[in-house]
C-alpha cells in the first residue's frame, strides 16, 4: 500500500475562500500552490452579502484564533438557506477540546490544528467536495445514513474498546517479538504508517508492521501491469483496488507476517483509539478511495472501517475474487451490519488468517 507522501499533493480545483490573518502569512503561499482560484477577502460580512447562487464558493476556511466572530460566522452560514450547504473548515493553532466540540455542534465539516500535513488537507477538501456532489443522490435512498458525521454505534464502540484493549495486552509479547524480527531482518521503520480513508471519507493514520522493502513505494508504477484487479477493467478504465500476486517487494520476514496476518496486529491500536472498528469495510488508501465516489460504490463508506470483514472471510486470497464482488460485499456490510453479524465474522476470521495465495 502507498502512503500519501509518495504522491504529489493533490490539486484542489474547487473555489476556496480563506478568512483570517494569523496564519495567512504561513499558509497562503502553500495553499495558493495547489488551490486554483483561492480568494482571501478582508471582510467576511461584505463578501457573504454579495454572493449569489452563481458565485458561491465550494469551501470556506475560517481561522479560529484571534477571531471572536468565528462561531457567529459559522452560525450565519448555517442559518442562511442559500449558504447552508457550503463546506466550512475551521483552522486554529491551539488544540482545544471545547472549541472543537463547539465547532462540531455547529456542523462544520472539519477542524484542523496547525501544523498539519498539507497533502492531507488538500485530499480532505477534494473528498468533501466530491461527497457534496453525490449526497443529493444518496439522500433519496430510504436506507441512506449520512457518512459526513459518521459515528460508530455505542454498543459496537464499547465492544471494540474492550476487545482491542484485551488483545493488545495479551498479544504484547508477540508484538515485541515481531518488532525485533523486523529490526533484525532489514533496515527501516518497524511500523509502516499510511493514510487511509474510513467511514464518511475520514482520513487517518493506518498502522501495520512493515513487510516490504524500504523502496517499495518507488516500484509501484513499474508494477502496474501486475495488479490482480487490472485485468478486469475494460479499455483505459483504472481499477479501484490494487493487489499484487507474489509481490517482489515483500521481504522474507514480511512474507511470513502476511501469511499469518501478524502484520495487521498494530491496527488494534487504530481500533482502540476509534479510527476504525474490529469488523467493517477495509479502510482504503487515498488513491483507491478517490475512485469510489460514484453513487453506487460510495455506499461502502456508510459503514464503519474495520480490521476484518466480509471480504476477508469470503474469498480473500482467491483468484476468483473480482473487484465487483469485493465492492458488493462492502456495500452489503454497510447496509446490514449488526453486533450478531460482527460476532459471526470474527469467528470466521481465524480460519481465514492463513491465506492460500501470496497476494
Amino acid at each position: 500500500m502507498i502512503p500519501s507522501s509518495t504522491f504529489q499533493s493533490p490539486v484542489v480545483t474547487s473555489k476556496v475562500v480563506y478568512f483570517g490573518k494569523l496564519l495567512s502569512k504561513v499558509l497562503i503561499s502553500e495553499l495558493e500552490a495547489n488551490i486554483s482560484g483561492l480568494e482571501c477577502p478582508e471582510d467576511f460580512d461584505e463578501y457573504i452579502n454579495h454572493q449569489t447562487l452563481l458565485s458561491l464558493p465550494d469551501v470556506i476556511i475560517i481561522e479560529v484564533d484571534e477571531n471572536d466572530e468565528c462561531f457567529n460566522q459559522v452560525q450565519a452560514l448555517r442559518a442562511n438557506p442559500v449558504l447552508e450547504s457550503i463546506i466550512v473548515i475551521l483552522i486554529g493553532i491551539k488544540e482545544s477540546k471545547q472549541l472543537r466540540k463547539k465547532a462540531l455542534a455547529l456542523k462544520v465539516n472539519d477542524y484542523y490544528t496547525y501544523p498539519f500535513p498539507i497533502e492531507d488537507f488538500y485530499a480532505r477538501i477534494n473528498f468533501l467536495v466530491k461527497f457534496k456532489l453525490i449526497k443529493p443522490q444518496l439522500s433519496e435512498k430510504s436506507t441512506y445514513k449520512s457518512t459526513e458525521k459518521y459515528e460508530i454505534p455505542l454498543v459496537k464502540r464499547t465492544f471494540d474498546i474492550i476487545a482491542s484493549g484485551m488483545a493488545l495486552l495479551v498479544l504484547s509479547p508477540i508484538l515485541l517479538l515481531v518488532a525485533l524480527m523486523i529490526r533484525l531482518g532489514s533496515k527501516g521503520d518497524i511500523i509502516y504508517t499510511s493514510k487511509r480513508v474510513g467511514a464518511g471519507y475520514r482520513i487517518f493514520n493506518f498502522y501495520k508492521f512493515r513487510s516490504m522493502r524500504t523502496d517499495a513505494d518507488k516500484m509501484i508504477v513499474e508494477m502496474a501491469s501486475l495488479n490482480q484487479y487490472a485485468s478486469e477493467q475494460n479499455g483505459n478504465a483504472k481499477s479501484a483496488f490494487v493487489k499484487f500476486k507474489n509481490d517482489p517487494r515483500i521481504t522474507k520476514i514480511g512474507a511470513f507476517l502476511r501469511k499469518t496476518s501478524l502484520d495487521e496486529l498494530p491496527q488494534l491500536i487504530n481500533v482502540f483509539i476509534g479510527d476504525m472498528s474490529l469488523v467493517g469495510n477495509r479502510p482504503l488508501p487515498l488513491y483507491e478511495a478517490e475512485r469510489l465516489t460514484t453513487n453506487k460504490w460510495s455506499e461502502r463508506f456508510n459503514g464503519p472501517a474495520g480490521l476484518t470483514g466480509l471480504w476477508q472471510i469470503s474469498k480473500r486470497g482467491q483468484k476468483d475474487m473480482s473487484e465487483v464482488e469485493r465492492k458488493e460485499l462492502d456495500n452489503y456490510y454497510a447496509s446490514n451490519y449488526s453486533l450478531l453479524l460482527d460476532l459471526k465474522i470474527i469467528l470466521k476470521t481465524f480460519p481465514a488468517l492463513i491465506q492460500k495465495e501470496a497476494v
